[in-house]
Order: C-alpha cells, then sequence, then structure tokens
C-alpha cells in the first residue's frame, strides 16, 4: 500500500470517528423518540467499528513503510 492510500485511511477513519462522536454527543440532549436514538446508537456502534478498523489498517500501513 503506498503511503498516500495510508493517509487516506487514517483521513477516513478520522472524519467517521469525529462525525458519528459528535453525533451521539449531541444525540444525547435531544428529545427524540427512543427507536431513533436505538438505531442511530446501533448505526453509531457499527460506523466506529469501521472506523477504527479502517484507521489500524492505515496506520499498520504507514508503520510498515518505515
Amino acid at each position: 500500500m503506498t503511503k498516500r492510500a495510508a493517509w487516506v485511511l487514517l483521513a477516513a477513519a478520522g472524519w467517521t470517528l469525529y462525525v458519528w462522536i459528535s453525533r451521539l454527543y449531541l444525540m444525547v440532549g435531544t428529545d427524540d423518540s427512543v427507536g431513533f436514538k436505538v438505531v442511530h446508537g446501533v448505526l453509531a456502534v457499527i460506523s466506529l467499528g469501521f472506523g477504527v478498523a479502517v484507521g489500524w489498517i492505515g496506520w499498520k500501513a504507514l508503520r510498515a513503510q518505515h
């Protein structure tokens, strides 16, 4: 994997983590239904898992080049 591709993976992971952590934080203070919060909570957990996995792959690829 190229260094550029590894940086793209890290950027995608960072963006995913930022978006879903922000969304969870904002969702806590809202007056939405329980169903809305459950569905978006599940989506957030899955997306955070993918974000961590993509970040891990990017990090390992970047470290392998040194």
